[in-house]
Order: structure tokens, then sequence, then C-alpha cells
């Protein structure tokens, strides 16, 4: 089966492809650039690792969504919300997401590789969605997939799956896969800022070096 991966140079969407790539022909990785603070080391990771998985990279740009959003993820001017680590499953994760909440973003995204997966003849998305997040993002979550899935079946003449074999892990989890799976996972850029190094201060790097440093 063919697939489109939606890849963002992230962890979870890393190990999510490399993962998937056991059993799926990578046709075409995507990167969308929405405006979003780290874009550029997004897409510097992602060509990166589509290159050492063998697939064609596309950027998607997309300039319009940061005119129209209102959110810490696109507005320089809006504070990143930081937490300590010991809030990372507290109230406070619920109000980090809703600062970095870009409207309808995995919506769009999907949508958008949904154009290419059609045109390329494939049956698949891959998406890196993982647990720990989907209690605070519902657009990470196994629901939202289904739902996509059940969208996609009007929105395309064959339907397309929708597939992230971490949907269901913790970000430990994803690591650990990573590494027994030999995903590039030094090439990986999970930081929402976009400096010269991680800023080890927002939620993705928390719940990235908590990761990393529970599997040692």
């Amino acid at each position: 089966m063919n697939a489109i991966a939606l890849l963002s140079g992230g962890l979870d969407s890393t190990v999510a492809t490399w993962l998937a790539a056991r059993r799926l022909t990578i046709e075409l990785a995507l990167t969308c650039d929405y405006g979003q603070r780290s874009a550029a080391r997004e897409i510097e990771a992602a060509a990166r690792i589509a290159a050492a998985l063998g697939a064609p990279h596309t950027v998607v740009p997309l300039p319009w969504v940061k005119t129209v959003a209102h959110d810490a993820l696109t507005d320089a001017a809006r504070p990143l919300p930081e937490l300590a680590p010991e809030e990372l499953d507290s109230k406070a994760a619920v109000r980090s997401a809703a600062a970095v909440w870009v409207p309808n973003r995995n919506g769009l995204l999907l949508n958008i590789a949904g154009v290419f997966a059609e045109a390329l003849h494939c049956e698949a998305i891959i998406v890196g969605f993982n647990a720990e997040e989907g209690t605070t993002f519902p657009d990470n979550t196994p629901a939202f997939m289904h739902a996509a899935e059940r969208a996609f079946s009007f929105s395309t003449q064959q339907g397309l799956q929708v597939v992230s074999p971490t949907a269901e892990m913790t970000k430990r989890e994803i690591v650990r896969a990573g590494r027994e799976s030999g995903a590039p996972l030094d090439f990986v850029w999970s930081c929402y800022e976009g400096g010269l190094t991680p800023c080890r201060k927002c939620e993705s790097c928390l719940r990235s070096q908590r990761a990393f440093a529970d599997e040692g």
C-alpha cells in the first residue's frame, strides 16, 4: 500500500513514519509551513529524515494561516507558555494546549495530504499522534483519525486510511520504538521555538526531554 507522510520533523511524526514504512511505501513526505515559529527548523529536520528514508520531500507553504490565527505558535508577539516538568500531566498542560492551538490545523493538514494522496494514487496518510497529547489535543487521537477517514470516504473517490503507529503510545514508548526501529532521532526537531538549539522550556521540549530521560 502506498502512502503520503505528514512529516513535521518532530519525534512523533518521525517515528510514526519510520514504523509505517515497514509495511507501506512512502511516495511523498509533506511538511507544511503555516507560519509556525519553528517552520525553518522543522523543514530542515523533515528534509533530512525524508532523505534517510529515501522518500521525496515537499514543503507546502500556507502563509495565510498566521494572518487569521491568534495563537502563541504562529504569533511571535504572544509568549509561549512555559511549564515545570511536574506540570505536564496537570491542568497547566490544558492551558498550554489552548495557548498553542492553531485553528483546525490537523484538519487542514490532513486534507492537504488527502489531495496529494488521491492525486498520487495512494491509499493512506501517515500522521504522528501520541496518547499523551491526545488528552489535551482532541485532533491528536484515534477518534479524530476515524472521523477523518469517514470524511475521506465522501471527499475522495476511493477513500483513504489515516495511519498512526504511535497514536496509542506515550512519548517514552515512542522514543523506545524509534530507537528499536533505527529511526534517525538525532535529526528530530521537537521544539516550538525555531532557534539554533531547542529552548528546553516549552511543553513540546519538556515532553521530549522526559521521554528521552525515562528511556536512559
